[in-house]
């Protein structure tokens, strides 16, 4: 596994992006709790870095800003290497959930896709509401467990090396279902 990022350096660069983007955008904290349905006062507490969001603020704040979340937990590299170390790879934990989010490929000026690596705790389920960019292109291969996935009105059950691809509209929802962890790979292409 790659480094494990400092939860209060991690907490307070996150809080300083989630600021930057809502200023940038001319937004009110009060604009943002109406469009993320999250409490101004939460809004508040996670742009003070005062505690931690889950995957799903996560989610709802891509969907408000419209970007993904790699590009809230982690700086765009100007300059990006083309070798990539497992031993550098940025590493972010839900703690709610237990939910681990690997930045395998991560998002970089010059290149459309980044690669996810997840894992989900036997049980875990975790429900995006809308999609940070409406079209976002993803492709999600299981590596190990099972994982029960539901986009829209859809449901999928994936299995080892089992791929799905679609084009985010909708509210997805991962569940781990199994005994042990999931995990899983996904792909990701922002459409332009």
């Amino acid at each position: 596994m790659g480094k494990v990022l400092e939860y209060e350096h991690l907490d307070q660069a996150l809080a300083d992006r989630l600021t930057s983007l809502r200023q940038n955008s001319g937004r009110t904290l009060d604009d943002v709790a109406t469009l993320s349905g999250i409490s101004r006062a939460t809004l508040s507490r996670i742009e003070r870095a005062e505690t931690s969001p889950t995957a799903q603020v996560l989610g709802r704040l891509c969907a408000v800003y419209n970007v993904t979340m790699s590009h809230l937990l982690l700086a765009l590299e100007e300059e990006a290497p083309r070798l990539i170390r497992q031993a550098d790879a940025a590493v972010w934990r839900d703690h709610s959930t237990g939910f681990v989010r690997t930045a395998i490929s991560p998002p970089a000026h010059g290149y459309d896709i980044e690669l996810v690596g997840s894992e989900l705790p036997s049980g875990a389920v975790i429900e995006y509401e809308m999609p940070p960019s409406c079209g976002m292109e993803q492709h999600i291969v299981v590596l190990e467990g099972k994982l029960l996935l539901t986009h829209g009105d859809s449901d999928y059950e994936l299995g080892p090396r089992d791929c799905l691809r679609m084009k985010l509209q909708s509210t997805t929802r991962f569940q781990n279902p199994g005994p042990d962890s999931v995990r899983y790979i996904v792909a990701i292409r922002t459409p332009n």
